[in-house]
């Protein structure tokens, strides 16, 4: 999908050096894939401490059975 966006000029610069792509669409992609990434991290993260789990459970023993 063709997209006309106003970027600023200096941030796109940096990122195609830090990068290390060739062009401005490889590096706005993979911005973009890590903003997502980064953004599905944190909701995973935001789950801790709140899933209950079987005190019971040995992981031990679902090692041992492989």
């Amino acid at each position: 999908m063709a997209t006309n966006m106003a970027i600023d000029n200096k941030l796109l610069d940096e990122a195609l050096k830090v990068g290390g792509r060739a062009t401005k669409r490889e590096t706005v992609t993979e911005a973009l894939l890590e903003y997502i990434g980064r953004r599905k991290q944190a909701r995973i993260a935001e789950l801790f401490g709140t899933i209950d789990y079987d005190p019971k459970y040995d992981y031990k023993m679902q090692r041992r059975r492989r």
